[in-house]
């Protein structure tokens, strides 16, 4: 108890001093204040004005204060100005589906077919030198999960790319519950699952979570006795308030529309689909009409070949653009992953390929006419995890975590010369260029 004590004071001291503490360079918390000038900045907000040509962004106590236009601009007193000539600034790049923070070994713990209690945030390294890879690809936020061995492999962490201590780069714990619906589980031993005992078991899961969670809910309005506090069902009282969600490892349709129907309809629990591949896309249309966003990857196409177990296509031996075709069938909230497990390798890319699987998904069909491209990267994975109020969009009020880039941030044309996290500078290639 006492350590649990420690480690809480510890995090509220974090988050509450030592920004003050540590203040001093441009645009962090207590120092002066930041004035950047681009040839253009991309909001990436889902709402209002998203590009501005010749532009300059201000930062305050490492948020953002004005977007204003360079021409006439006369910078306010005592703020430091940087002039990024022809480089384009955008959001930091949001990754919900990673691996990196913690040992491989720790991954897939599977004591029982649903482990909502377990937290992956108990493993994590801090100061994790693989962060460094994401951070030079522009990603400076990511959402650590458990693998999918089983139906709920436990509760995933929100962190930043940066911070030598978990406690400075925590952004939220929990930051999910990791629900895996078929496919993986289903070869795992010692239970090799149907899905119908896979639905029935995780719903008799989710109902007694949820039941707990409202046993709380009654005894903190006054209506009732302190229930028995039980860790392995504490997650649901963050997801009955809306401070977690439901990261759903979830593909082909039938599996889709089964997460939808259950934890969306049935429980009304905030959730997002993850992965979505193969023809997970014919439940787009449902999903948009719950407001369930879509954060796809890191496969980008899928083909029209029939197999066992698939639903038929339109089309034999088609490719399709997984991304495409979400959107066509009216899916607005539509992001990207990576599914990192440190550094690319036969098991999937690195954290730093994020704007490529968006460039993947424009590269087989998916409109970026309107920055859809950079939204599935920023700002549509800032709502799913329920942080866009913070973070994702260069908007007045939120943190000013952004990147510098030598173009369109999803074109693999174009390189990240510069990263901010909360104002300060964490990345800079003419003083420390990552190479891989």
């Amino acid at each position: 108890m006492r350590s649990r004590i420690s480690l809480t004071l510890l995090t509220l001291l974090t988050l509450t001093v030592s920004p003050v503490l540590a203040g001093g360079d441009p645009g962090e918390v207590g120092g002066p204040g930041l004035a950047l000038k681009a040839a253009k900045v991309l909001t990436a907000s889902l709402d209002g004005q998203g590009v501005y040509d010749q532009a300059v962004v201000l930062i305050e106590d490492g948020r953002v204060k004005e977007i204003v236009p360079q021409r006439g601009f006369a910078a306010p007193e005592g703020y430091v100005v940087q002039d990024l000539g022809d480089l384009w600034l955008s959001p930091g790049l949001i990754d919900l589906h990673n691996h990196t923070a913690m040992s491989l070994r720790d991954l897939s713990e599977s004591a029982y077919l649903t482990n909502p209690g377990m937290r992956a945030s108990v493993g994590a390294r801090p100061g994790n030198s693989l962060f460094g890879d994401g951070l030079a690809g522009g990603v400076t936020g990511v959402l650590h999960i458990p693998g999918s061995a089983t139906n709920m492999g436990g509760q995933g962490f929100l962190i930043r790319t940066t911070g030598e201590h978990y406690e400075a780069a925590l952004i939220r714990d929990p930051g999910s519950l990791k629900l895996a619906q078929a496919g993986n589980p289903e070869g795992r031993g010692p239970w090799f699952p149907g899905r119908s005992f896979m639905n029935f078991n995780t719903r008799s899961t989710f109902r007694r979570g949820v039941n707990y969670a409202k046993k709380w809910e009654a005894y903190e309005a006054g209506h009732g006795p302190r229930p028995e506090r039980d860790l392995q069902f504490d997650i649901f009282r963050n997801l009955l308030k809306g401070e977690a969600q439901v990261s759903t490892h979830t593909q082909i349709y039938q599996v889709v529309e089964m997460t939808l129907t259950m934890v969306a309809e049935e429980f009304e629990l905030p959730v997002y689909i993850d992965h979505g591949t193969f023809d997970g896309w014919r439940a787009a249309a449902h999903a948009e009409e719950l407001g369930v966003p879509a954060i796809l990857g890191p496969r980008q196409i899928t083909t029209g070949i029939r197999a066992p177990g698939f639903a038929e296509y339109d089309q034999d031996g088609a490719i399709y653009g997984v991304a495409a075709k979400y959107q066509e069938e009216g899916h607005t909230l539509v992001g990207f992953n990576t599914d990192c497990i440190g550094g690319p390798s036969a098991f999937g890319p690195g954290q730093e390929e994020l704007s490529l699987q968006a460039a993947m998904g424009a590269r087989y069909g998916f409109r970026v006419d309107d920055l859809q491209g950079v939204r599935g990267v920023t700002s549509v994975p800032a709502v799913a995890a329920g942080v866009a109020d913070q973070m994702g969009s260069l908007e007045p009020g939120k943190e000013a975590t952004l990147i510098a880039t030598t173009g369109d941030p999803n074109d693999p044309r174009c390189s990240v010369e510069c990263v901010w996290v909360l104002g300060e500078k964490v990345y800079d290639t003419e003083t420390g260029r990552r190479r891989w």
